[in-house]
C-alpha cells in the first residue's frame, strides 16, 4: 500500500500542477471521499479509515486521467449536457445505458458525457472487488465512485452552459466548485446521516441528476446580476499595474468578495450539495458492500494497523460527528 500510496501522490502532484481541471477541485473531492468514510457503519468505518488517506488523495484520480495522462476515456464519465436531448431530457432519456445507446447512438451519449451510467457500472465493479475480497481494486474503485458521485453534485456537470460559456459567464465553473470552497469551505459542517442501502442505484443516481439539473439556472442568474451590478473595477483580482490575475485556469480570478458575495446570494448552496454528495458517496459505498454480502473486511488488514488507527479513528469520528469538521486533510489550493 505504501508503494500505491507513493504512487498515487506523485500523481495527485501531477493534477496540482496542471493546466485544468472542471470538477470539484481537489479541496472539495478530497473532504467529499474523506467525510464519508465516517458516515460509514462498522466494520466498515475501521477499514476505510484504515487507508483514509488513499481515500483522500485518490479523490482526483480521474481528473488525473483526464487531464495530465489524457485518457481519452475519461472526459464523458465525469457530466452529462441534458440540454442537449431537448426541453423535456428527463422524459425522454433511457435510464439504462443499453437503452440510451439503441434509442440515440453510442456517439451522441459520449459526446453529451455519460455521467448517469457511468455511475451504477462503477458500483457493479466495486461489488465484485468487495465479493473477491480484492483490497487494492476496491480502495481504487470506491474512490473513484465517490469522484463521479461528487461530479454529479455540482449542478454545472449536467449544462451545455457547464463554464457560463454561452452567456458570458466564463469562469463560473471554478468560482462555484473550487474557489468558494477553498475561501470558505472551513466553516462548513460536513456530517451528515449514516449510509443507508440503496434499492434501485439507477434511480437514485438519476434522482441526483435531477436535483443538481434543476439548479442551474439559479447558479448562472444569480452571478449574472451580481456582474451586471458589481463595480467593475471589483470584479477581478488585479496587480499592482492594474493587470487582471488569471489562475491556474488562464480565467480572470475573481475577487474574495466577489466569490463572497455571490456565495451568500446563493444561500449556502456548495455546502448543501457537498453534503448531499457525501451522504450518496456512503450510501454506495455501503451498498456495493452488502450486495457483495458484507464480506469480512478485518482480515484484510494486519491486527497492527488496526490498533494504531483505533484511537485517532475514535476521535476523527467524535469531532465529524459533533461539529462536521475534518482533521488530516490539508491539499494545497489550486484556484
Amino acid at each position: 500500500m505504501k508503494k500505491i500510496f507513493g504512487s498515487l501522490l506523485f500523481i495527485f502532484l501531477m493534477l496540482v500542477f496542471s493546466n485544468a481541471s472542471f470538477s470539484w477541485g481537489v479541496w472539495g473531492h478530497q473532504h467529499i471521499n474523506r467525510a464519508a468514510v465516517f458516515a460509514l457503519p462498522m466494520p466498515m468505518r475501521a477499514f476505510f479509515f484504515d487507508h483514509i488517506d488513499f481515500i483522500t488523495v485518490e479523490a482526483s484520480i480521474p481528473d488525473v486521467r483526464k487531464y495530465a495522462i489524457n485518457d481519452r476515456n475519461e472526459p464523458p464519465r465525469h457530466f452529462i449536457d441534458m440540454e442537449a436531448y431537448g426541453d423535456h431530457p428527463f422524459e425522454t432519456l433511457p435510464d439504462t445505458w443499453d437503452s440510451a445507446k439503441a434509442k440515440y447512438g453510442e456517439k451522441m451519449l459520449i459526446k453529451n458525457g455519460i455521467l448517469p451510467w457511468y455511475i451504477p457500472e462503477i458500483l457493479d465493479k466495486l461489488t465484485a472487488a468487495f465479493k473477491d475480497h480484492d483490497k487494492v481494486s476496491m480502495l481504487f474503485l470506491a474512490a473513484d465512485l465517490a469522484h463521479y458521485i461528487g461530479d454529479a453534485y455540482v449542478p454545472l456537470h449536467t449544462s451545455l452552459n457547464y463554464n457560463g460559456q454561452l452567456t458570458g459567464q466564463k469562469g463560473i465553473h471554478a468560482l462555484w466548485e473550487s474557489l468558494i470552497p477553498e475561501l470558505f469551505g472551513m466553516n462548513y459542517n460536513l456530517h451528515t446521516k449514516s449510509a443507508i442501502y440503496i434499492k434501485d442505484p439507477v434511480q437514485y443516481t438519476w434522482d441526483i441528476i435531477r436535483e443538481s439539473h434543476r439548479l442551474v439556472p439559479a447558479v448562472l442568474t444569480t452571478e449574472k446580476k451580481l456582474l451586471d451590478t458589481w463595480p467593475k473595477d471589483s470584479i477581478y483580482e488585479t496587480d499592482s499595474q492594474g493587470n487582471i490575475i488569471k489562475n491556474k485556469y488562464h480565467e480572470a480570478r475573481f475577487t474574495d468578495n466577489f466569490a463572497k458575495t455571490y456565495s451568500e446570494a446563493m444561500h449556502g448552496m456548495e455546502e448543501h450539495q457537498m453534503q448531499l454528495a457525501i451522504q450518496s458517496v456512503a450510501d454506495f459505498w455501503y451498498t456495493a458492500w452488502m450486495n457483495a454480502g458484507r464480506p469480512d473486511l478485518s482480515k484484510l488488514d494486519d491486527t497492527y494497523t488496526h490498533q494504531i488507527n483505533r484511537k485517532p479513528l475514535k476521535y476523527q469520528y467524535r469531532l465529524w460527528e459533533s461539529k462536521g469538521k475534518l482533521t488530516g486533510s490539508k491539499p494545497e489550493s489550486e484556484y
